[in-house]
């Protein structure tokens, strides 16, 4: 997604850190364009096995190196130690594989399972989570994260239909939306649901909270992080760290002495969210919901 944006951000740094790796497309376009080394991160193994053999002749060369971690969980991959990058790229979401393997559970296409784990270090499917999480729990999944209005019918009818027999499908969850929304539901309240879903499992919120600080310290001076997002949540998070790096002072309102750094970390680069043009929603309707924003540390 972006890729042409992605390019024009960080075509001229000497390393970047490709946090989401996924396929490898946004690593293959950045070497291509001239990036000397590209340090690719991602948590499913599926993924890094295709963008290893999509990068083969970049490996070869050492100007590629891949490894399965969360892009949370960087700085525990040894061979990453203490690395700085002058560029650092987050891809957020879910792949184009990962969707289009019914067997991962990342659809609602009828008879999916219900897992959507993204890689190994994710201990519970999707599955589990709805047939084990509290009711309040699972009201503030839909609400907060699926801006469901009707959260907590949602995640009361789950658990009424749980205690007759366990979600198990994607047909279990779909039949729970449409007794709450209605038989009006369609596709979009089930991506939107499904989304929430996921996000919950695989922790992504919380990971991307933990991460954006630490990927920041890694950047070298001038150094420019950016983040793609498709979730209204992971979009204002990376907006309000992003704004409060550039400030120069985060103290409360009302403190009379400032007692902060008092000097901004760096620069917004985008001061609006850059969206995905026409063409590319056209030939890649799952660009729609893509917002990407930039940070350039200061030099």
């Amino acid at each position: 997604m972006l890729a042409n944006e992605v390019n024009e951000l960080l075509a001229n740094c000497t390393t970047v850190l490709d946090g989401t790796l996924g396929g490898g497309g946004h690593s293959l376009a950045l070497l291509t364009a001239g990036v000397k080394r590209v340090v690719g991160v991602d948590r499913d193994p599926e993924a890094l096995a295709a963008a290893e053999e999509t990068l083969r002749e970049f490996r070869a060369s050492g100007r590629f190196t891949a490894f399965e971690s969360n892009y949370a969980d960087v700085a525990d991959v040894s061979e990453i130690g203490a690395m700085h990058f002058d560029g650092v790229l987050l891809d957020l979401g879910v792949s184009s594989h990962q969707v289009d393997a019914a067997d991962r559970g990342f659809t609602f296409r009828p008879g999916a399972p219900l897992d959507m784990r993204m890689g190994r270090d994710v201990p519970h499917d999707a599955a589990a989570l709805l047939n084990s999480e509290e009711e309040t729990a699972l009201g503030a999944i839909f609400k907060d994260y699926g801006d469901e209005p009707r959260g907590a019918r949602l995640a009361r009818e789950v658990v009424r239909r749980r205690e007759r027999r366990p979600f198990a499908s994607s047909d279990d969850f779909v039949g729970a939306i449409r007794a709450v929304l209605g038989a009006r539901s369609g596709p979009s309240d089930f991506a939107r649901l499904f989304q929430a879903l996921r996000i919950a499992v695989n922790a992504e919120i919380t990971g991307l909270t933990r991460a954006l600080p630490s990927l920041r310290d890694r950047l070298t001076r001038g150094g420019t992080i950016v983040v793609i997002s498709y979730h209204s949540g992971e979009d204002r998070l990376v907006k309000n760290a992003f704004r409060e790096w550039s400030a120069a002072c985060i103290c409360p309102p009302k403190q009379p002495i400032c007692t902060c750094r008092g000097r901004p970390l760096g620069v917004t680069i985008t001061r609006r969210a850059v969206v995905a043009s026409a063409d590319e929603v056209r030939d890649n309707p799952r660009a729609r919901s893509a917002r990407l924003r930039a940070w350039q540390s200061a030099r």
